[in-house]
């Protein structure tokens, strides 16, 4: 059996543990969830959402990071990878 099919989390996990660093930042910058959807353009009623459920659209995701000056990070979600082999190397130049 593969191992990492008994750690991998969900979809659903994934975005919980996001809003739940989310929320805390705000916390620690002191904002109310009114003053980041205020900040952000971000209505309330999906700043709520994504705090309690983890949904969000990623544009609505995008405001929020920069209005919490975290833009930086976003940004990084998906950095350049290594190759893990000489044929990814082969196909990516195919």
């Amino acid at each position: 059996m593969n191992m990492n099919l008994l750690t991998q989390k969900t979809p659903r996990e994934i975005n919980a543990i996001i809003a739940a660093r989310i929320r805390s930042i705000r916390k620690r910058q002191k904002l109310s969830q009114e003053k980041l959807s205020e900040k952000s353009g971000v209505s309330l009623g999906s700043v709520k959402r994504f705090e309690r459920s983890g949904d969000i659209s990623l544009i609505s995701l995008t405001k929020i990071a920069i209005a919490l000056n975290c833009e930086e990070e976003l940004s990084h979600l998906f950095a350049e990878q290594p190759f893990l082999s000489i044929q990814e190397v082969i196909d990516e130049q195919n």
